[in-house]
């Protein structure tokens, strides 16, 4: 995992990366903060624009593609305070693969 290199949606507007809380209360905004949050990855760079153009097509100009080592994955996981990584398998469906550190 660390020997390739990953991509991230990151928000234009605030810097946010793209998440996901698996088993969230989508009505609990305040609630969500504190619930587990897995950073999602994507394997190439294509699937991540696959993904935004599937899931928000009408927004995918508000979000960029960047790239990232593996080896700096935990170093974001420890500044953001993710629970884990999320690795989109599939941006179509989307089947993504949750692991905790």
């Amino acid at each position: 995992m660390f020997s390739q290199s990953y991509y991230l949606i990151r928000s234009r507007a605030d810097g946010s990366y793209l998440v996901a809380h698996p088993h969230g209360d989508e009505k609990a905004k305040d609630e969500q903060r504190s619930s587990p949050s897995f950073l999602l990855l994507f394997r190439e760079h294509f699937d991540a624009l696959s993904y935004l153009n599937t899931h928000a097509s009408g927004m995918a100009d508000r979000f960029t593609v960047e790239s990232i080592p593996g080896t700096q994955i935990d170093n974001l996981l420890k500044r953001w305070s993710f629970t884990g990584v999320g690795v989109v398998q599939d941006p179509l469906i989307p089947r993504i693969e949750f692991l905790s550190k």
